[in-house]
């Protein structure tokens, strides 16, 4: 029996094709459509900075440092996530096979690792860490967009757990680097 890299990368994507099948052919409850498109908006950008503005309105003595640390982080997993995503060249879920739902349009196109989930907890962690008491909400609203990336098919599940677990990384680091 030989190794080849191909053989290994097939049998590694195998649970990502049978979730993207199962995920395209699910006709979600409206609430959920609603929610997952609603999440993945949020994710573009603007709820983050939104978060940003808000916490520089504040009088805390820690907000340049959270604000600086969340930008640190979003900016370092946007370029490694560019990059990446060009090196690699996978293929959307949304390309292999059309969704039985979602009509939203890429923003690039290449699926590994899914930029919206390193940004969206690359933010999520380094603010958390300076603000304890909503940590779980920027937590559930990180989870939420990383979600909508598989149930809208942009992402495959290993994409987006890649981008979630390197931006996670990069929040604590940040924060380990500005507090």
């Amino acid at each position: 029996m030989t190794f080849s890299r191909a053989k290994a990368i097939s049998a590694l994507a195998v649970p990502d094709y049978v979730l993207m099948r199962k995920v395209n052919r699910w006709a979600a409850p409206n609430w959920v459509r609603w929610w997952m498109i609603a999440s993945t908006r949020s994710g573009d950008g603007w709820f983050w900075g939104l978060c940003g503005i808000i916490l520089l309105a504040t009088h805390d003595a820690a907000r340049f440092a959270a604000v600086i640390a969340s930008a640190l982080a979003a900016a370092t997993g946007i370029l490694i996530f560019r990059t990446v995503k060009k090196a690699v060249g996978r293929k959307r879920p949304c390309d292999i096979e059309p969704h039985c739902w979602a009509t939203l349009l890429p923003p690039d196109q290449f699926s590994f690792p899914s930029g919206h989930s390193i940004t969206a907890f690359a933010v999520a962690v380094s603010l958390g860490l300076f603000y304890p008491a909503v940590f779980p909400g920027l937590l559930f609203m990180a989870i939420s967009i990383a979600a909508s990336r598989i149930l809208l098919g942009m992402h495959f599940l290993s994409d987006v757990l890649a981008g979630a677990t390197l931006g996670a990384l990069l929040g604590y680091a940040s924060y380990a680097l500005v507090a």
